[in-house]
């Protein structure tokens, strides 16, 4: 056997964070949806585990509608903190600036999650973590067979959230340059979120 040279690991990721966006006046829903009881949990504590078991280093919730009931419902982990954003009607954009701007200084990316979308399996995230720390692009994206999914947005890019405005995130970013983006195949179709009365029967 040759002992000369020593096999090299591979590289690894260093604070990986999640975003939870949890912040929106769930206008359509006409409740707050980030309380809706699924499986003896609020919707938003469902993401938050989901994120815990994935393996992230720590997990940002972002709250505006109706904070204090949100807060006062959710189990805060403790690799996890909360905060608000007084920006929260101005659209998403505004919460994602508020997450990332509240991430660990030596996070090296954070995948930003809905609190609206609770079936997000958590192995699909370990997976969309590991494929980040492999290829080091700037966006890491699952693609399910019907759609995209969640996506791993890189340190580097943080600053780019700040030009975006309204409802929109991080495919606002991918549209702009979908060379930068490396996409994760998930077999299996894209968990439904709930928008409106009625959603939370598909879950």
């Amino acid at each position: 056997m040759d002992m000369g040279h020593a096999a090299v690991p591979p590289e690894t990721a260093g604070v990986i964070s999640a975003i939870v966006l949890a912040a929106g006046t769930s206008t359509r829903f006409g409740a707050t949806k980030q309380l809706l009881e699924l499986n003896g949990k609020p919707l938003v504590q469902h993401v938050v585990d989901t994120a815990v078991v994935a393996g992230v280093d720590e997990v940002v919730v972002v709250l505006g509608y109706d904070a204090d009931a949100v807060r006062a419902a959710l189990v805060v982990p403790p690799i996890g903190r909360v905060v608000g954003n007084p920006r929260y009607e101005e659209g998403q954009s505004t919460s994602i600036e508020a997450g990332l701007a509240a991430c660990d200084p030596e996070s090296e990316g954070a995948v930003v999650l809905m609190a609206d979308q609770p079936g997000v399996a958590p192995e699909h995230l370990a997976e969309l973590i590991e494929r980040f720390s492999e290829e080091r692009r700037p966006i890491t994206r699952l693609r399910y067979r019907d759609g995209p999914g969640p996506a791993l947005l890189a340190q580097e890019i943080w600053s780019e959230i700040s030009g975006l405005t309204g409802d929109v995130g991080a495919r606002e970013l991918i549209a702009g340059r979908p060379e930068r983006v490396h996409e994760v195949p998930v077999d299996a179709d894209s968990p439904p979120d709930v928008d409106v009365p009625g959603d939370e029967a598909r879950l």
